[in-house]
């Protein structure tokens, strides 16, 4: 019997051992920690945590996990102090894009707009103006492939350089023609029948050696005569052109886009610049350094073929009303009885 006990005691004894108390293997223990831990980037080498003696409970075992909720919470503080930062920071601006109801002004160029504000700018105010951009002003004022001879309608305009004291008074320098199209038909350099005293090159764009050998201005006259010749001839100020080229030309035939009247009241002015409807009107713009006598012509004739079946049809009408007045103002006829002796 007490060998039964002490048996029994001993058994009991090494099941005590095997049971709780007893110290995990070395290997199982790593795992564990290594899984828990923070990396060692984010927690000192000092304050790692190192291995317990046997008999330490599983709560103790668990506190490497602490290390990690610091990580996530140092992480998560400074994106709010970040996020912070960036909102209080004036260097910071956010973007917001510009709506109708801050471009509140309408008589400012978009062009302008676009260079100081942006381009969204600029496109809300083209379409609260009514405007489209254009890409380059040739392809605005020249229809590509097109006709490129004569047509019944042709536009002219002149360049001049000064003469005389102080350059006051001018002569022919350079005369330009294009066809209905905007297509030049017509370029020619005039050689100068006086001494030049100013070239007015920063308006006119002509230059000594473009005229030196220039051509005869008889020879030009007679060519754009010829051109003229029963021809409608749409021009800006077209009687300072007719006049330097000493020329005469039917009024009826003339289309003047200084003088048309709807051109005139949309830009609200009694003599408008070719520049200011351009602009206006075309959306184009023309004139902006040295003037070139092909790109203006080109300009009166956009002008012209803009509002051709208005413009002519206007013509017609008003022809047409001075032929009736014409008819209605009779001769009243004589009394049938005129001459008959009174009884």
């Amino acid at each position: 019997m007490v060998l039964c006990k002490k048996r029994d005691a001993k058994e009991n004894h090494s099941k005590n051992i095997s049971g709780d108390n007893t110290c995990p293997r070395k290997t199982d223990t790593e795992k564990k920690v290594k899984h828990k831990t923070a990396p060692n980037s984010a927690v000192p080498r000092d304050s790692q945590v190192n291995l317990k003696p046997p008999g330490v409970s599983d709560k103790t075992t668990r506190q490497p996990a602490a290390p990690k909720r610091k990580k996530d919470d140092a992480k998560s503080n400074s994106e709010q102090a970040a996020k912070k930062k960036k909102k209080s920071s004036p260097s910071v601006v956010e973007e917001t894009k510009p709506t109708e109801a801050d471009l509140w002004f309408d008589d400012v160029d978009p062009d302008d707009i676009e260079a100081t504000i942006g381009a969204e700018a600029a496109e809300i105010m083209r379409k609260k103006q009514g405007i489209q951009k254009n890409k380059d002003t040739e392809s605005s004022l020249v229809k590509e492939k097109a006709f490129e001879g004569l047509t019944k309608a042709v536009a002219i305009d002149c360049e001049m350089v000064g003469v005389g004291p102080d350059g006051e008074d001018s002569i022919l320098a350079r005369v330009s023609l294009v066809n209905q199209f905007g297509k030049c038909i017509y370029d020619k350099y005039v050689k100068p029948t006086e001494k030049v005293t100013d070239y007015r090159t920063a308006v006119s764009g002509i230059r000594p050696q473009d005229i030196k050998d220039g051509e005869d201005l008889r020879t030009v006259q007679r060519e754009v005569a010829e051109i003229l010749q029963g021809r409608i001839v749409v021009g800006h100020a077209i009687h300072n052109d007719l006049k330097i080229l000493l020329l005469d030309h039917p009024k009826k035939k003339i289309r003047d886009t200084q003088k048309y009247k709807p051109f005139r009241k949309r830009v609200k002015s009694g003599r408008p610049s070719l520049k200011v409807l351009c602009r206006e009107i075309l959306n184009v713009k023309v004139q902006e350094g040295e003037h070139s006598s092909v790109q203006d012509a080109q300009a009166t004739m956009r002008l012209y073929t803009l509002v051709k079946k208005q413009w002519e049809a206007e013509i017609k009408a008003s022809k047409t009303n001075k032929d009736t007045d014409q008819k209605k103002e009779r001769k009243p006829k004589f009394p049938r009885n005129k001459g008959k002796k009174l009884t």
